[in-house]
């Protein structure tokens, strides 16, 4: 397998590293924009992995698309342009697969989080809040795992019109309640609570490496494919 980094930061290191202990072949790495002016910018790759910034992702996608390489996206805070990228992509006849967290369980709990949307909505008397920790080097608050869970429920359940930032002050909100601390790789908690019980749901991040090793797959998984996928399509397609 025939891969390019694109972003040399913490996540772009553990890729390479579970990369190499594949025994795949790193083409490029692209840490800055001058990396995208040399000749041939992500060599003979098969497929791209891009974790940068919400700034940089956008110019970088598009970039693959007209290269022709397929890209796994992990960078997140610029989803309010994804119809945008979608777009450039289908014109492009590119591939494209996104995600707001590459690790396997956070899409299990997607799935979980879906299911009991489904049964909470018919026990109003259960009200639901989204808690995110990560570390102090994030720069989307709330997360993208905690927006996806939270827009997951809105279209499941009919008493939740909107999710807010910090504490929700109306019963039609959902509040996603995020923390920045230390060193945290992330942990997403959710939460529903009756005044006589409650049901918590809790995914815990032991490592970073569980984002490169998804991230991987989903670029084995993706290689000589067009279109635009998530992890979801990785996991759970036959």
């Amino acid at each position: 397998m025939k891969l390019a980094i694109i972003g040399n930061g913490k996540m772009g290191k553990e890729v390479i590293k579970a990369a190499t202990a594949r025994q795949w072949e790193i083409t490029a790495i692209i840490d800055n924009a001058l990396d995208w002016e040399a000749e041939r910018p992500l060599g003979d790759a098969e497929v791209a992995i891009e974790f940068t910034t919400p700034e940089a992702v956008f110019d970088n996608l598009r970039r693959c698309f007209d290269l022709g390489v397929p890209v796994v996206c992990g960078t997140t805070g610029w989803y309010h342009r994804l119809e945008e990228i979608q777009g450039s992509c289908r014109q492009q006849n590119g591939g494209m697969l996104y995600a707001p967290n590459f690790s396997k369980g956070v899409n299990i709990l997607f799935a979980l989080n879906r299911y009991l949307a489904t049964i909470f909505d018919k026990h109003p008397e259960y009200e639901v809040v989204l808690s995110e920790y990560h570390h102090v080097h994030k720069l989307d608050a709330p997360s993208g795992t905690a927006i996806r869970l939270a827009e997951a429920i809105l279209k499941l359940m009919e008493r939740k019109k909107e999710w807010v930032k910090g504490k929700a002050d109306h019963p039609q909100q959902i509040g996603i309640q995020s923390y920045r601390n230390g060193e945290i790789p992330g942990n997403h908690l959710t939460l529903w609570e009756s005044e006589d019980d409650s049901i918590q749901i809790i995914h815990q991040v032991k490592h970073r490496r569980v984002f490169a090793i998804g991230a991987l797959d989903a670029a084995a998984w993706l290689r000589g494919r067009k279109g635009i996928y998530t992890l979801e399509d990785v996991l759970f397609t036959e």
